[in-house]
């Protein structure tokens, strides 16, 4: 007698395989039931945990054809033994996905006043705005603004973000900002006369930053208040030589720059 597989299904309806992938730390990929994207960050008793770039936890079963794996399906399987413990992280505190290419940049922009402010940004976020897309470029200066924004004509596939300094009430900068937000281009601001500011003193050895008179050039009395040469772009390497994470920079700046990555990627 002929002998018959108990399974019936005809091989058109059968499952394509696919390729099973280790789930290490740092892997990123989405559980598509619930649309959430994360990176790996544990596996335990059949389970992976995910962490999504806002620092949320999640997890999920790992179970076939469980995930996306750059738009396709895969099924994670535990890593083999001494994998790496733990993910690496950015200086801006994100995951680091190890290997990953620069996305082509986005039509959305963000803009910050000058070039220290896109020096600092760019030390600390560059590599999360890399895989986003997202490019940064400097004004010279709040004035140009209006003009900036009008020329750019922010739309719902080009945002604009915009970082500046000294955003405080009723300022110069303020009834610029207020002048040209809309719902595609957001200005945020930090409440810092300069970037510099922005800076934690404790990361740079020095007790606080000092109070120039007004009147005065603020870098320049910055220099003289902490008997550093008076040469401005010696002092800003040596204020950017102290910043190592976002550890370093004060709340005020990070949820702004955060919430402008956000906004401009949405």
């Amino acid at each position: 007698m002929r002998q018959y597989s108990a399974d019936l299904t005809p091989p058109w309806k059968k499952p394509k395989p696919v390729p099973e992938v280790a789930a290490e730390p740092g892997l990123v990929v989405e559980e598509p039931g619930t649309g959430f994207c994360g990176a790996v960050i544990r596996c335990e008793a059949g389970t992976v945990t995910l962490e999504d770039r806002f620092g949320k936890h999640r997890v999920f079963p790992m179970e076939p054809r469980g995930f996306l794996l750059e738009g396709r399906v895969v099924t994670l399987v535990r890593p083999a033994p001494g994998g790496p413990a733990r993910p690496t992280r950015t200086a801006s505190g994100s995951v680091a996905v190890p290997g990953a290419r620069a996305r082509v940049a986005r039509a959305g922009r963000i803009y910050v006043e000058g070039r220290h402010d896109a020096e600092l940004v760019e030390k600390v976020w560059g590599d999360d705005l890399r895989i986003e897309g997202v490019v940064v470029e400097y004004l010279e200066g709040v004035d140009d603004l209006p003009s900036i924004v009008s020329e750019f004509a922010p739309g719902p596939d080009a945002r604009l973000g915009v970082l500046v300094d000294h955003l405080v009430p009723g300022s110069k900068e303020w009834r610029i900002a207020q002048s040209v937000t809309s719902e595609h281009a957001l200005v945020v601001g930090h409440p810092y006369i300069d970037i510099w500011e922005a800076v934690k003193p404790s990361s740079l050895g020095i007790d606080a930053w000092p109070r120039v008179p007004r009147g005065q050039d603020w870098k320049t009395g910055v220099c003289r208040a902490l008997s550093w040469p008076e040469n401005t772009g010696a002092a800003w390497q040596r204020i950017l030589s102290g910043v190592h994470s976002y550890k370093d920079l004060e709340p005020e700046l990070l949820g702004r720059v955060e919430e402008l990555i956000d906004f401009v990627t949405a």
